[in-house]
């Protein structure tokens, strides 16, 4: 376990690495890094029963910076687009991952990188679904750069404490927030 998500926090790595270099914001990089801590997560769906409708999970947003998931070979995972339609990864193999940007990432990015609304729909045959899921969370305060503020993304996000966003998610004001991380930092503007 531990070996396995040694090399899942080198591929969350690369990928933050590369969404900061393509903001241009590469010097934050090592000290957010240094900060990261990881939680490894394994998911069992099963298969609905005969006279069930579907199972999984409800649609939701991570609450973490990055989301890395490897799951078996049985559908039922959806991501929501932008026109409200739902994306299901049809025939996932053994070799893919699928990333996702969490709560985090989208205040910290200011709202350049949504986080993903995703689901589990079990409505298919009798198999279970197996997932692990890695998530990346940051120990102290996520600072917004400030080179990610400007006239088409005016500053939308303070900086925050990511276990704070957390704890805010575990109040009832925070579990029925449209969107945890506007609730938790978002700058009020008059």
């Amino acid at each position: 376990m531990l070996s396995y998500t040694k090399k899942v926090s080198e591929l969350e790595q690369t990928v933050k690495q590369m969404v900061f270099k393509s903001y241009g914001v590469e010097k934050y990089y090592e000290s957010l890094n240094e900060k990261s801590t990881y939680l490894l997560r394994m998911m069992k769906y099963r298969g609905p029963e005969k006279n069930e409708n579907n199972v999984g999970c409800e649609s939701h947003t991570d609450k973490s910076f990055i989301t890395i998931l490897h799951q078996n070979e049985v559908n039922g995972l959806e991501i929501k687009a932008k026109d409200g339609s739902w994306i299901g990864f049809d025939d996932p193999t053994p070799s893919s991952f699928i990333i996702m940007a969490g709560d985090a990432f989208l205040a910290w990015s200011n709202g350049r990188i949504h986080s993903a609304v995703h689901r589990v729909v079990m409505n298919g045959g009798s198999k279970a679904r197996y997932s692990v899921g890695v998530f990346t969370y940051n120990e102290g305060i996520i600072h917004v750069p400030e080179e990610l503020a400007d006239d088409e993304f005016p500053s939308q996000f303070k900086s925050f404490d990511h276990f704070g966003l957390l704890h805010y998610y575990a109040t009832e004001e925070g579990s029925k927030a449209d969107s945890t991380a506007k609730g938790y930092c978002a700058i009020s503007n008059p």
